[in-house]
C-alpha cells in the first residue's frame, strides 16, 4: 500500500511544483518534507507518540498529521467549534500527552502549560495531565482517535489504523480515476475524518495539489454559520477541480448559482456526503450543469462506504460500495464490511461480523445502494405506515424557505414539522405554501400537514443541534412539545397537496 508521505518523499527531490497552495503562498514537496521531517525529529526528541490537535485548516494540520503517520504515533485532530467542555473531555478521555495549537492562540481547556514552540515556531505545543504511564490504552495499530458528535453532548472517540485510512483513500482514487482531479480544495474542517481520508490522503495518493484556505477564508463562522458570497469568492480564488460538501453546502451554491452567482468553470467531481440529498435537490443541482456525486459513509468504517462514480451514477443512490467495502443488508438495515474501525476509547470494541450501521436502505437490481433513514428515528403513523423523518426533511431543506426541520408523526394520523424559516421575513402564508409544493412529490403519508414555527434557528449552544450540525431529535421535539400538542388539537395548518396558495 502506497502511503501519502511516501509520494511526498520520492517527489521532494526531483520537482518543485506546488503541492499545497494557500493564501500565504505554496508549499512543494521539498518545502513539505523540510517541515515533516523537522516534526520528526521533534517527536522522537520529546517521545511524544499520542498528539492531539486544535488546529485550523492549513499546512502545519497536514505536517503534523504526517509526521505521526511517519513515526507511528497517534494523531487526536479536534474540531475548532468543540465547546470548552468537549475540549476537555477528549483531552482526558484520549489520554493525548499534548496539545498542539497555533502559536497565536491561548491554552486550550485541559491543558496545563506550554512546553514549547514547533513546525517553526509556528505552533504552539501545551503539556496535559496524562503522559505515557497514565494513558488509557488503545487498540494494537491506533493511528487516529477521531470524534464523532454522537447524539450527546459528549463527543465518542473512534479508534482507527493507518492501514484502513490509506485504504479508503486509494478505493476512492480509483472511483475518480476517469476524471483524475488535480486540484482538490478542502472545505470541511481537516479534523473531520472524511476530508481527512477523502480530501488530504485521496489527494495525496492521486499526486495531486491540495488546496487548504483557513475555515475564515471558506466562510465559517461557528460550528454552523456559513458566508455564502465569501465561499464563493474562495471557490473562484482556488480554481479547484474537486471538493466535498455536505447537503448544506451544495444547497447554499444550487441556490447561489439559480440567483445568478458563477460557479468556478474549473469544477469536475463534487462529492457530497455526510447526510442525506433530496433528489429535488440533486436535478436542481443537475439542471446547473453540477458534476455532482452522492456518497456515503461512517466514521467505524474508516469513512466513505459507496460513491456514485462517472461511469456508475444513480442519482437517489449513494452509489455502489468501493472495492474494499462489501454491504449486506438483515432486517431493511445497512451492515459493511471490509475496512473497519479498532474499536472505541474506553475499551469498547466493535462486534464482530459486518457493522450494523443502524441506517435502513436497499440495493437495486444494479448494485446501487439507497438509504431511506435511521433505524431509531423511524416513526409508526396511526394509519401503521413506516416513515423515515431524514427522508422528508431532505425534501423540505431543499426548498428555498426551509432552512431547519424536524418531522414527527408517532401514532398520530398525519405528520408534523418544526420549522426554522430560511429568512425571518418569510411568514406563516408562504410556509404553508411552501409545505404543499414539498408535499406534492411525496405520497400521502409522508406529507407534512402541520407545523409549528420555531422561536428560534437550532444551534449547538441551545443544545438542539450536534457539533456537526445534526438535529437532535428528542431535544427540538422536547422544547417544542406543548406547541406541537397544541397543533394537532387544531385542523391542518398545511395547504393540501397540489392546492395554490
Amino acid at each position: 500500500m502506497t502511503r501519502p508521505m511516501d509520494i511526498v518523499l520520492r517527489s521532494a527531490g526531483d520537482r518543485a511544483v506546488p503541492r499545497v497552495i494557500t493564501a500565504q503562498g505554496a508549499l512543494d514537496d521539498r518545502a513539505l518534507a523540510a517541515r515533516i521531517d523537522a516534526l520528526v525529529m521533534w517527536l522522537a526528541k520529546t517521545g511524544m507518540r499520542r498528539v492531539a490537535s486544535r488546529l485550523d485548516n492549513g499546512p502545519s494540520w497536514f505536517v503534523l498529521d504526517l509526521a505521526l503517520r511517519e513515526v507511528g504515533g497517534v494523531h487526536v485532530p479536534l474540531p475548532m467549534f468543540f465547546s470548552e467542555a468537549q475540549m476537555r473531555h477528549a483531552l482526558a478521555n484520549s489520554g493525548a500527552q499534548c496539545v498542539v495549537t497555533a502559536r497565536e492562540d491561548a491554552m486550550p481547556p485541559g491543558a496545563e502549560a506550554l512546553t514549547g514552540f514547533v513546525d517553526g515556531e509556528r505552533l504552539a505545543c501545551w503539556r496535559t495531565p496524562a503522559d505515557g504511564s497514565s494513558a488509557a490504552p488503545l487498540p494494537a495499530r491506533t493511528a487516529c482517535i477521531t470524534y464523532t458528535s454522537g447524539t450527546t453532548g459528549r463527543p465518542r472517540g473512534v479508534c482507527l489504523d493507518a492501514d484502513t485510512l490509506f485504504t479508503v483513500a486509494a478505493s476512492l482514487v480509483d472511483a475518480a480515476a476517469i476524471i483524475a482531479p488535480r486540484r482538490h480544495l478542502c472545505l470541511m474542517p481537516l479534523a473531520t475524518l472524511l476530508e481527512n481520508v477523502a480530501g488530504l490522503y485521496a489527494t495525496l495518493l492521486a499526486d495531486a495539489e491540495i488546496a487548504l484556505p483557513s475555515l475564515t477564508e471558506i466562510g465559517y463562522t461557528g460550528a454552523t454559520g456559513l458566508d455564502v458570497p465569501t465561499l464563493l469568492r474562495c471557490l473562484h480564488r482556488y480554481q479547484p477541480e474537486s471538493v466535498i460538501l455536505v447537503p448544506q453546502l451544495l444547497l447554499a451554491l444550487v441556490m447561489a448559482a439559480e440567483q445568478g452567482a458563477p460557479l468556478p468553470a474549473s469544477l469536475r467531481y463534487i462529492a457530497v456526503g455526510g447526510g442525506r440529498v433530496g433528489p429535488g435537490l440533486l436535478k436542481r443541482a443537475r439542471a446547473l450543469g453540477m458534476p455532482v456525486f452522492e456518497g456515503y459513509g461512517l466514521t467505524e468504517c474508516g469513512s466513505v462506504v459507496c460513491l456514485n462514480r462517472p461511469d456508475a451514477l444513480r442519482d437517489g443512490s449513494v452509489g455502489r460500495p468501493l472495492p474494499h467495502a462489501r454491504v449486506s443488508l438483515i432486517d431493511g438495515e445497512l451492515c459493511v464490511d471490509g475496512a473497519r474501525a479498532l474499536g472505541y476509547l474506553g475499551g469498547e470494541s466493535l462486534p464482530d461480523g459486518p457493522v450494523r450501521t443502524g441506517d435502513l436502505g436497499h440495493r437495486d437490481d444494479d448494485g446501487f445502494i439507497h438509504i431511506t433513514g435511521r433505524r431509531k428515528n423511524v416513526f409508526i403513523t396511526a394509519f401503521g405506515r413506516n416513515v423515515s423523518p431524514e427522508w422528508v426533511e431532505s425534501e423540505l431543506l431543499a426548498h428555498p424557505a426551509i432552512g431547519q426541520a424536524v418531522v414527527w408523526g408517532e401514532g398520530q394520523a398525519d405528520n408534523v414539522a418544526v420549522l426554522v424559516p430560511r429568512r425571518a421575513d418569510l411568514d406563516d402564508t408562504r410556509l404553508r405554501r411552501a409545505l404543499a409544493e414539498v408535499n406534492a412529490g411525496l405520497p400521502d403519508y409522508a406529507r407534512v400537514a402541520r407545523f409549528v414555527r420555531a422561536a428560534a434557528p437550532f444551534t449547538a449552544d441551545a443544545g438542539l443541534l450536534t457539533a456537526n450540525g445534526r438535529p437532535r431529535r428528542d431535544a427540538i421535539l422536547s422544547r417544542y412539545q406543548a406547541d406541537v400538542d397544541a397543533c394537532y388539537q387544531r385542523p391542518p395548518n398545511a395547504l393540501p397537496a397540489g392546492v395554490p396558495a
